[in-house]
């Protein structure tokens, strides 16, 4: 049910950064830099678009109405971009931390670090529709492991099928948590633990199949070489630092969405208002 919560921040997502010294820069926190050349404003669009589309099938599931103009302006608010890069900021800065920036910005300005940014971009952008998700997915299958080599060493790199599987299930449970406050049933903590413990397999299932489709359709025009080198770049110090803080930061930002849409929806099923 939570499948587009997935914060699948394979390759960090970052493009074009500052080159040289702006005075007028000089004044903002370093991790805001790396948001800012992580262009945040482009990626919270294509999660946005991720999440409405979500929420308008979770309408279709849950209510016996169907989705409705009072659910859409529900679904306007939660999914705020102004919200969501608040949240993902202030995280994302308390994780990273002392990490360097400077050797972060640099990779992401050579023709490597903004070709996969594009790739990335792209691929993310493409899956939100159903038919190319599915097309993806149905890849996996499809490919010999020792054409998955590449991408199972850039998945490991990150641990991205246990640090998702992990995001996957904090978020069901908020959402659990906001349809319990809301008055939609009543669940004991420990219940909604167990609840969602019994997804875990297939979460976990479902993570793998949609990151291997993901990395797959992304990365498909690059070189082994090229592929190599960003797992070495993933696998340094600074890049192990930049993966935990976007985790920090888009893991909170989902929680706090999940709990939304749960609140949203227990009120939405007794035709009461957010």
């Amino acid at each position: 049910m939570l499948r587009r919560f997935f914060v699948c921040l394979v390759a960090l997502t970052l493009i074009v950064p500052i080159l040289t010294p702006d005075p007028a820069r000089a004044q903002v926190a370093p991790s805001d830099q790396v948001l800012d050349a992580l262009q945040l404003d482009e990626l919270l669009a294509i999660m946005r678009q991720e999440g409405v589309a979500y929420g308008q099938d979770m309408a279709t599931d849950m209510f016996a109405s169907g989705e409705n103009a009072q659910w859409q302006a529900l679904l306007d608010q939660i999914y705020d971009i102004d919200k969501m890069e608040a949240v993902v900021r202030k995280h994302f800065g308390d994780s990273l931390g002392d990490a360097d920036t400077a050797a972060l910005l640099s990779f992401f300005a050579s023709d490597l670090g903004q070709e996969v940014v594009t790739l990335e971009l792209r691929a993310r952008k493409a899956m939100i529709d159903d038919a190319v998700e599915q097309a993806a997915r149905a890849s996996y299958y499809e490919t010999d492991d020792k054409d998955l080599a590449g991408v199972t060493a850039f998945i490991e790199a990150n641990d991205l099928i246990e640090a998702n599987v992990t995001g996957a299930l904090n978020a069901s449970f908020q959402f659990y948590r906001g349809m319990v406050d809301g008055g939609g049933f009543e669940m004991s903590e420990s219940e909604i633990l167990s609840d969602v413990w019994a997804q875990e397999e297939e979460t976990r299932n479902d993570t793998r199949e949609w990151i291997y489709g993901f990395l797959m359709l992304a990365y498909d025009p690059l070189e082994a070489e090229q592929l190599d080198a960003y797992v070495a770049f993933s696998s340094s110090p600074e890049g192990r630092a930049l993966n935990r803080a976007l985790f920090a930061g888009f893991n909170k930002m989902y929680d706090d969405i999940s709990y939304a849409l749960g609140l949203a929806a227990a009120r939405q099923m007794q035709g009461q208002d957010l």
